[in-house]
């Protein structure tokens, strides 16, 4: 097996095999301090919803080994992804900061790509950054220059040229990740199953499925790196399209969806309001879990966690090891086949309504906290990074963002702030552009093509079904200011008018 490292700017390939290191070498103080640093497991996936796993309220996938996390650490119940799209999060996860910072707010390369200029849109995006740039201080850089090791296993989405992929952004071991968002599925690759087609990770056997090769690429990095703490970005590719899972895993589900008597042809709908008035004809939401295919990925994503947490256990790392798992943004429930429910939260993937931005987040660290706490505070990714620095002692970026989570550990207390997104773009999965802000139990949505504010009580109304905006002006005026004196301040670009746009005639 091969895998990619960074040293002195020059790409090398080196081998994964386990390193085995004698017992009888004598330690030096500074390598003892080091060892007593705890291990860091991240792990990210790919449009997982929040509502995916059976302890966040799923009662068709089956997660008993995410859900032991759960029970032994801290599951958050407001947690957020920072933008309802897949780079613009990875690059807050990496910087801890919003994506105005770092300047991509759109997936690579974005819709611009294809539809820019569409005259079915009412306004043009400004271009973004299409690359998280090499001068950003990530948490890679930050842990391995306080002697961590480092490793990806998995998506980076984070760049084109192969200049900005993780071996240049502080990353020792890159097992995956290059410019592509998932699995390529061509003449040459098979997309979940090899050939991958990856630039970044080698071929396995045939029929070889990729959430297998992921996890056991970071296995073998955690057992390489004997006597200094490890940094692993376990990344997972799953469970974004193509929907491709395992023969076994699929029968087992379609049995159960048939046990239950749920059929594809009852999950989706079109009959809510906010769906004929948002979304175009070839949009549909599903509002039943009932996917087997998707069922049966998050099925192998959770056997491989239980399979990477065993391994932890046989190393005697798991009381040293600091396991945190989220995801990237809400669940696909509004196109590219709707594949699963985020219910009873609203639209998915793509959406500034809670189904696109709200999402799982569960931080383990055995003696740090009491197992099986829920903090209800508002959390974000944005805050992953200076919550890592600080549970590793390591230095901390002064333009980070985000807040800590430590405190969370010991009582749900946090002090208020804002939490904020702006997604100048149409998405794929319908959304129309706009900017959002959560203070305390209100969110506001600005609608920029609409010209218009919704307001919605969060611990009343979780499903945004009711829009108060009307009954508290006050309180709108007061988030709208707070929204746009955010945007002000961090020049975040806006969207111009569509020469093109064919209802231009109509005003």
């Amino acid at each position: 097996m091969k895998s990619y490292t960074r040293q002195a700017g020059i790409t090398t390939i080196l081998s994964t095999g386990v390193l085995a290191l004698s017992p009888s070498l004598a330690a030096s103080e500074a390598d003892l301090q080091t060892a007593r640093k705890p291990n860091v497991i991240l792990i990210l996936l790919d449009d997982f919803g929040y509502t995916d796993l059976a302890c966040y309220g799923s009662r068709f996938y089956e997660t008993p080994n995410i859900d032991r996390l759960a029970a032994q650490g801290i599951r958050f119940t407001n947690a957020y992804a920072s933008c309802p799209v897949s780079s613009p999060t990875r690059a807050a996860l990496m910087t801890g900061r919003y994506p105005v910072s770092t300047g991509i707010t759109d997936w690579i390369p974005g819709r611009q790509a294809t539809k820019q200029g569409s005259p079915d849109d009412k306004l043009l995006a400004l271009p973004f950054r299409l690359q998280l740039e090499r001068e950003e201080i990530t948490i890679a850089e930050t842990l391995k220059n306080n002697g961590y090791a480092t490793m990806i296993s998995g998506k980076w989405h984070l760049g084109t040229g192969e200049e900005f992929w993780p071996e240049f952004q502080g990353f020792d071991v890159n097992s995956g990740g290059h410019a592509a968002g998932q699995p390529n599925r061509s003449k040459t690759s098979n997309g979940f199953f090899s050939p991958y087609g990856n630039p970044r990770l080698t071929d396995g056997p045939e029929g070889e499925y990729l959430t297998d090769r992921q996890t056991d690429e970071a296995i073998k990095f955690i057992e390489s790196s004997s006597g200094k703490p490890f940094f692993v970005f376990l990344s997972y590719y799953a469970v974004h399209n193509p929907m491709q899972a395992k023969e076994e895993h699929i029968r087992k589900f379609t049995m159960k969806a048939d046990s239950m008597g749920i059929t594809d042809a009852e999950a989706f709908t079109r009959d809510r309001e906010w769906i004929n008035e948002s979304m175009s004809d070839n949009f549909k939401e599903r509002i039943i879990q009932s996917n087997p295919v998707y069922a049966a990925m998050i099925y192998s994503v959770d056997e491989n966690i239980g399979r990477l947490v065993k391994r932890l256990g046989e190393l005697n790392l798991d009381d040293n090891t600091i396991i945190i798992f989220t995801s990237d943004n809400g669940g696909l429930s509004t196109s590219e086949g709707s594949p699963t429910c985020n219910y009873p939260l609203r639209a998915g993937k793509g959406w500034l309504y809670e189904g696109g931005i709200r999402v799982p987040l569960i931080i383990k660290y055995p003696g740090f906290a009491e197992p099986g706490i829920i903090r209800n505070t508002p959390a974000a990714t944005i805050d992953l990074f200076p919550t890592i620095t600080e549970l590793t002692g390591s230095s901390d970026n002064p333009l980070i963002e985000g807040v800590s989570l430590v405190p969370l550990f010991k009582s749900d207390r946090l002090k208020k702030r804002p939490l904020f997104w702006h997604y100048p773009h149409y998405s794929n999965q319908g959304l129309w552009p706009g900017s959002a802000v959560r203070l305390g139990k209100y969110k506001l949505i600005d609608n920029f093509e609409k010209e218009r504010q919704e307001l919605y009580d969060l611990e009343s109304d979780l499903s945004e079904t009711t829009d108060i905006s009307g009954r508290l002006p006050a309180k709108t005026k007061k988030l709208y200011k707070l929204l746009t004196d955010w945007r002000e301040k961090h020049d975040a670009q806006m969207m111009i008018p569509n020469p093109a746009w064919k209802g231009a005639e109509l005003q």
